[in-house]
């Protein structure tokens, strides 16, 4: 990565801890506001020549969501940016370590995920000269206050990036909002602090958003989410399918015994994917329940004579899945179930036009029109109802689309030798 230049913005987060410095006595640092900001790239090589420059023989931390998170999004940019610098880096995966050595000074630089609250524990004992939390608004709280307990170092410092999430989330209740009494620099980022973005590119990302997401990702607001979740679906928006050959084909399953099941039939045609056809049965209107027995000769019944890649099976559905490993014939993968993650991929995913949906597909486009944030809710959360076919959506678009992530699983589309028609 070559930089050319820095805004007036990324500029103040290298320099904030320097000698002559307005900053120098601030404890901590924090940057927030709107994605492709500028702000990782700037904070992790603001973090590392601190480090570099005022300490040696000291362990510091890296936090991230994850540690695959946290390696994508930060250390990968920074490792050639350091080493081209004259930073001699040594990276240890077996470890989660990288050793950075400057000038004579050697420093230990620990890599560290905050998933859930159990990871509190992997981080508790240490000693530490500084951390750096990239996405902390994505982390339990008892992780970073563990991290922050751990910089007991005589001039140890503290440093924050996130994304904006509900205007209620602790961090921005406890921190940002105290930014000035927790002895904090705050600093609010949009596109525009980034030298690197041009105009075409900002206002492409602009078009992939809306509602609170805009809000949040384009404005770098903390606002609260409300009204429908995908309010620029409409069913005008409904495509009819390409008369064409599709060379791949996928079903997405969300479970239900009591509360509905709604199983879509995705094919991909010229890169972009079509809910092509779909099964929807709510047991309650219908008076009676299904067995998995049943379910799975409704999804044979779906797939067709089509060579399905993959049945993504909602993950609490253990026996369904069980049911169709029995059977043999379909390979199954219980889906990424990560839900606001999951409903901005797939607000994405529609904006852009990676996925569109057949007309013929009238469940999953009533419930386009019917699923709504919790406006009651101090978190981020969807009204539980009318979210069967918006599931199983999400469930196709987190696993195939965007790969499985941190799990480690990436469902891609094979290149087919013998390509297979829609059947319509």
């Amino acid at each position: 990565m070559e930089f050319k230049s820095f805004s007036e913005k990324q500029l103040k987060v290298l320099s904030w801890w320097s000698e002559g410095s307005p900053y120098k006595d601030f404890d901590a640092i924090i940057c927030d506001g709107a994605v492709r900001s500028g702000k990782t790239i700037c904070m992790g090589l603001s973090f590392v020549i601190w480090a570099m420059t005022g300490f040696s023989g000291i362990s510091f931390a890296l936090c991230g969501k994850t540690i695959a998170s946290l390696r994508r999004n930060v250390l990968v940019p920074l490792l050639p940016v350091l080493k081209g610098l004259g930073f001699a880096c040594t990276e240890k995966l077996s470890q989660n370590l990288v050793e950075i050595e400057f000038n004579g000074n050697k420093n230990r630089f620990y890599v560290f995920g905050g998933r859930d609250e159990s990871s509190a524990a992997l981080i508790q004992g240490m000693t530490l000269g500084g951390v750096m939390l990239d996405e902390v608004a994505l982390m339990p709280r008892s992780f970073v206050e563990q991290a922050l307990a751990r910089c007991s170092v005589k001039g140890s410092k503290m440093w924050f990036n996130c994304n904006p999430e509900n205007p209620q989330h602790w961090f921005h209740t406890e921190w940002i909002l105290k930014a000035k009494e927790k002895n904090c620099l705050y600093l609010h980022f949009t596109m525009e602090d980034n030298p690197s973005l041009s105009p075409a590119i900002i206002k492409r990302y602009k078009s992939l958003y809306s509602g609170a997401f805009y809000e949040r990702f384009v404005e770098g607001k903390w606002v609260a989410a409300q009204g429908l979740v995908y309010p620029f679906f409409s069913e005008s928006a409904c495509v009819a399918l390409p008369k064409g050959e599709c060379r791949s084909f996928y079903i997405s399953c969300d479970y239900g015994t009591v509360n509905p099941a709604s199983f879509g039939l995705w094919g991909e045609y010229r890169g972009v994917w079509y809910r092509i056809d779909e099964f929807y049965f709510d047991s309650r209107a219908e008076g009676y329940q299904k067995t998995d027995e049943e379910y799975y000769a409704d999804l044979e019944k779906l797939a067709g004579d089509r060579d399905i890649e993959a049945v993504i099976v909602d993950p609490s559905a253990v026996s369904f899945i069980e049911c169709i490993r029995r059977k043999g014939k379909f390979n199954v993968i219980p889906a990424k179930n990560d839900v606001l993650d999951g409903i901005r991929r797939a607000a994405e995913a529609i904006k852009s036009g990676k996925i569109k949906i057949a007309p013929a597909c009238k469940d999953i486009i009533r419930e386009f029109g019917l699923y709504r944030w919790d406006s009651a809710s101090a978190r981020d959360s969807v009204r539980k109802e009318h979210d069967h076919a918006m599931d199983d959506m999400r469930y196709f678009v987190s696993t195939v689309l965007e790969g499985g992530g941190d799990e480690g699983f990436f469902a891609i589309a094979s290149e087919r030798s013998r390509r297979q028609d829609f059947g319509f």
